[in-house]
């Protein structure tokens, strides 16, 4: 029997649904299949090395999907372990977590889908790609494969944008989401406003500036994260010359001054940051140029952060940057989850690509079902 998506008219919010935390139980995980030649270097090829490692080192804790066009899909096959389910699915680039679905569950355990609306961050206001049609089109999809009901958001938003601790409380940034090149006849409540009813959140916490040339506009699962309700997980910086210590030393003021949705102080442990890290001209020569696409140059600073990690069943999958830092942010990670075994993953070709592991995976929450 097929199966097609229903849209819903109604909110997560009325329906009883909630955002659940990152590291509440999950189905699985969603990823997608770097092709584009015009952002990742030397025909994509050392990307799809990370990425596969990624999903292998995924797949020691939970079922990942890999979705590919029909193009890669013989070579994604190839590269990929056995267990990784692969799934033909076309879009314009390979960052899932922007592009696919935010899951939200309800007391049952049913599982639906938010569907935000996507303009490559930007659109022609300083977005990184055009067109992005096929990118619009991967939650629905996603939602149809899993047989999740749909919810349409009508504003702009993409999932790094937003940090839920699962017991009612959401991070943001206002460089991302008040910039109006998102949402421009928005005002900040009707932003609010909407965040809540599609995540099902009661409360919305505002950090000011994202990582420091972050090109998503300042996404906060760059900069900060949830790693239990009223635990955050903060990229800190040490030194007061680098542009990044104003912006850590005002999200960490913001958080000290807050209180989650449980009127909860909030906990912060720093994460080192690594670097600075810039792309080396062999890095940049590989990336063809394209004046639809950012060009990569270069000398360019990396927005690089060990935040960018991705929360499984049983584990932590982290990126692996900067020899002088990787470890310190390891022991970081195995004090905010004693019970999960933390596992590095070199990931400086994601990086490259403008986002890390957060970036390119979207967990699916367990539910009832499952």
């Amino acid at each position: 029997m097929s199966f097609m998506t229903m849209t819903l008219r109604s909110t997560p919010l009325a329906d009883g649904f909630r955002m659940p935390g990152e590291f509440e139980p999950h189905r699985g995980c969603w990823m997608l299949w770097p092709e584009r030649t015009d952002n990742w270097r030397d025909e994509a090829r050392p990307a799809q090395r990370a990425f596969a490692a990624v999903a292998r080192a995924i797949g020691r804790f939970e079922p990942v999907t890999v979705g590919a066009s029909a193009a890669a899909y013989a070579g994604a096959r190839a590269v990929l372990d056995a267990s990784i389910r692969v799934v033909e699915l076309t879009s314009d680039d390979a960052w899932m977590r922007d592009v696919g679905p935010t899951c939200v569950l309800d007391r049952r355990g049913e599982v639906r889908g938010v569907d935000w609306r996507f303009n490559a961050w930007g659109g022609f206001n300083g977005g990184l790609y055009a067109p992005w049609d096929r990118d619009e089109q991967v939650a629905g999809k996603v939602l149809e494969v899993e047989r999740f009901a749909r919810y349409r958001a009508p504003m702009v938003c993409e999932g790094g944008a937003i940090h839920s601790d699962g017991a009612g409380t959401l991070l943001v940034t206002e460089q991302c989401l008040l910039n109006p090149n998102r949402n421009p006849r928005l005002g900040r409540k009707r932003i609010e406003s909407l965040l809540l009813a599609y995540t099902g959140a009661r409360k919305i916490v505002w950090l000011g500036d994202g990582v420091f040339g972050d090109e998503t506009d300042g996404h906060v699962d760059n900069l900060a994260c949830f790693a239990a309700p009223g635990v955050v997980l903060l990229a800190g910086c040490d030194d007061p010359r680098d542009p990044q210590y104003r912006i850590s030393a005002d999200a960490y003021a913001r958080l000290m001054d807050e209180r989650d949705a449980r009127g909860e102080r909030f906990r912060v442990h720093r994460l080192p940051m690594p670097g600075p890290l810039r792309s080396t001209a062999r890095e940049a020569a590989g990336v063809r140029k394209n004046v639809d696409a950012k060009r990569r140059r270069a000398g360019e600073r990396l927005a690089a952060s060990y935040v960018n990690f991705y929360i499984a069943n049983g584990g932590v999958v982290m990126p692996l940057l900067d020899r002088k830092t990787d470890a310190a942010a390891l022991a970081v990670l195995r004090k905010a989850f004693p019970h999960r075994k933390v596992v590095g993953v070199a990931a400086r070709e994601i990086l490259l690509g403008g986002g890390n592991i957060h970036c390119i995976t979207q967990q699916i929450p367990r539910g009832a079902a499952a």
